[in-house]
């Protein structure tokens, strides 16, 4: 019987071609072992992992951005139709982002954002965003992202004060002249003419 090559050394199932079967290259056998195995991105059973990104931060503003160790994600399976792919694979993406303790925004900004009413913040100042509108993991790590920008943004421009003012003397005549007409019409509808 041919001997068709002993395992690899990492004790993987793959054997080494036999010099003579067709298409045998010595140098593409030494680039193909000198590659290292790759872990895959996600379990069949909704593992989690947190691949990098090409971006290393979330910009924000010309003068604003959010580090990508700031963020914490966690990839869950997606709810509602989608298909065998909806129980197989990872492809919903929470994503976690601590406005109280972020270093990167300004006091400010972190108090505007504490005070909105958004049920997605918790009670300990940490913002939370599902994202799985999309089908793969890696478009809703980007609209999960792309909404974290946007909620920062929202709360960039500070609000202006509001100054109490008085009424001008020309609205007071204005309203009592409306005031006026209005009665009228009312006294004009109770006279009937019995007659």
């Amino acid at each position: 019987m041919p001997n068709r090559g002993a395992r690899g050394a990492s004790g993987g199932a793959h054997a080494a071609p036999h010099p003579s079967l067709p298409g045998w290259n010595p140098s593409r056998l030494a680039a193909a072992q000198a590659v290292p195995w790759l872990a895959p991105c996600q379990g069949t059973h909704g593992s989690a992992y947190n691949a990098p990104m090409a971006t290393e931060q979330i910009d924000i503003s010309p003068r604003l951005a959010i580090p990508e160790t700031e963020i914490v994600e966690r990839f869950v399976r997606a709810s509602g139709a989608g298909g065998q792919n909806v129980n197989k694979v990872s492809t919903a993406v929470e994503l976690r982002f601590d406005i109280a303790a972020s270093p990167s925004l300004p006091e400010p900004l972190r108090e505007r954002l504490l005070a909105r009413r958004d049920r997605r913040v918790t009670s300990e100042g940490v913002l939370v965003i599902d994202a799985q509108r999309f089908r793969t993991q890696d478009r809703n790590r980007q609209d999960a992202r792309e909404r974290l920008a946007a909620f920062i943004q929202a709360s960039l421009s500070v609000p202006k004060a509001r100054v109490a003012t008085k009424p001008t003397h020309g609205s007071k005549l204005r309203r009592l002249d409306q005031k006026k007409e209005r009665a009228q019409v009312k006294r004009g509808r109770s006279q009937r003419n019995w007659e």
